[in-house]
């Protein structure tokens, strides 16, 4: 099988998506915009071949990659980056290319949370409402029918970047000076926490593998406001968040893809649909996913897409927490305290790269724990300020 695999240097922590690849018997063929030299040495070993191109951005020099893969190695197989930036690029090659996957079609769906909307409501859902609002008259009649507060954000975006929460008029000024020149969607604010049902789809669309998310603070005010952030993976994963995420899966036809979706729990207790994302949660969640089951997703998902199958034992053995750190800011505890004081608890920890740290800190660490509770104080006590 040959696979073609955008950007397998970045996040960071992708390279392992092609080594499980490697592993699992594919060709594994990378396109990035960096010289070969300059990825790291388990990469280069584990890609069959490497293209690389001035942008990743530009279609036709993506087009010319893949024409050199094909004439090279034969026929491509599969397309992928696990990356929601480059979601549109691999629809666009799967199209013209005939590719089994998200084709140019179907991607809109995935991209723009007003098309989302539409489909959660098709399914028997219940999303927070919103439409675009490319006026300030839209802006206000929309305001007019749900009231203050709004939360108004791109309609295809990642993540809480450019998000902002208006609760006046004030605010509103502001927001109309300050957005980004694109669609922007504004949703009733739901008040509530976001959890999360994220996973990995086999080829039938069948969830192979399972887990879930909750979060000590938005990930909106986590941006906007510079908090700290920590969020955990639970060992059990609640009946009706499972029932949800299926209902999730089903309505937009997850086939062999890892998916990370967004709820919103409302104090009654009610659940809402936020969004849905076709790529494995970002920072060092997937790594994550292994510290709480003693799995290799990285692998589990390359025996899906060459083999069709997930073969590992899942344990839910461990809660698993993720706990950040701002350079801007004082700590009680030193990196050094942190490390001795905790070191039970820790399996990973690492500096953030500066595209995620607006949203989970310069630094991170991973703990886990049989039981949650010491996980949430040692959270805490990493997080005091001095």
């Amino acid at each position: 099988m040959n696979v073609v695999f955008l950007s397998p240097h970045f996040p960071p922590n992708w390279f392992r998506f092609v080594l499980g690849l490697r592993a699992a018997g594919a060709s594994v063929l990378g396109i990035a915009d960096v010289n070969h030299e300059q990825l790291r040495s388990e990469l280069r070993e584990a890609l069959t071949d490497y293209y690389r191109v001035d942008d990743l951005h530009n279609h036709d020099q993506l087009v010319r990659a893949l024409g050199f893969f094909t004439h090279r190695h034969g026929r491509i197989d599969r397309v992928d980056s696990l990356n929601e930036h480059w979601l549109a690029a691999e629809a666009a090659l799967r199209t013209d290319f005939h590719i089994p996957g998200i084709s140019r079609r179907e991607i809109g769906a995935v991209k723009r949370k007003s098309l989302m909307k539409r489909r959660f409501s098709a399914a028997g859902l219940k999303p927070a409402r919103g439409r675009i609002c490319r006026s300030r008259a839209a802006l206000e009649a929309f305001i007019g029918e749900v009231g203050f507060p709004v939360v108004a954000k791109p309609d295809v975006g990642v993540g809480a970047a450019r998000t902002y929460k208006l609760e006046n008029v004030h605010q509103l000024e502001r927001y109309l000076y300050d957005k980004l020149p694109v669609d922007y969607i504004v949703e009733e604010f739901i008040e509530g926490d976001i959890l999360t049902y994220d996973g990995l789809a086999d080829r039938q669309g069948k969830i192979a593998f399972d887990s879930s998310l909750l979060y000590s603070t938005g990930v909106m005010e986590s941006v906007n406001e510079a908090r700290d952030l920590y969020y955990w993976i639970p060992r059990e994963i609640p009946d009706e968040v499972r029932e949800m995420g299926g209902i999730m899966a089903r309505a937009f036809a997850v086939r062999e893809r890892p998916f990370h979706f967004e709820m919103f729990r409302t104090p009654a207790g009610e659940l809402l649909p936020l969004e849905v994302n076709m790529r494995p949660p970002g920072g060092l969640t997937v790594d994550m996913f292994n510290y709480a089951n003693d799995i290799d997703f990285y692998r589990e998902w390359a025996n899906v897409v060459v083999e069709g199958q997930f073969r590992a034992n899942v344990s839910r053995a461990y809660a698993c927490l993720y706990v950040s750190r701002r350079d801007s800011r004082r700590y009680a505890l030193a990196h050094e305290e942190v490390l001795r004081e905790f070191a039970s608890l820790i399996v990973h920890q690492a500096s953030m790269d500066s595209v995620f740290s607006a949203a989970i800190g310069d630094h991170g660490y991973v703990l886990r724990h049989p039981q949650l509770e010491p996980l949430i104080e040692a959270a805490r006590r990493i997080q005091a300020a001095t």
